[in-house]
């Protein structure tokens, strides 16, 4: 499974209800695995982003597919990064 890093700010709507953060990350592992991705962390942060996710696809356009279905909710907006364990980079630059 490729890992991607999310990198989440809340939306002005997603700062309104942000007593429900909790409540809506927990209904958003169903969502992102109704698209076929799994939530595998989540954590809040403090500094230029309010929350980053750690989740697994099988590919690309899966890991979109689950992203987008969570940002069309409008609560937050979210930078998504494909995420290279130290196998997968050495199998990389073993080619190099």
């Amino acid at each position: 499974m490729a890992k991607y890093i999310v990198l989440i700010n809340f939306t002005d709507q997603g700062v309104r209800t942000v007593t429900e953060s909790v409540k809506r990350a927990k209904n958003s592992v169903s969502t992102f695995e109704k698209f076929g991705a799994k939530k595998t962390a989540q954590y809040w942060t403090m500094g230029q982003h309010d929350l980053v996710i750690v989740l697994e696809a099988q590919d690309d356009e899966t890991a979109m597919k689950a992203v987008l279905a969570v940002d069309m909710l409008g609560n937050v907006r979210t930078t998504t990064m494909r995420a290279f364990t130290a196998d997968e980079m050495e199998a990389i630059t073993a080619k190099l």
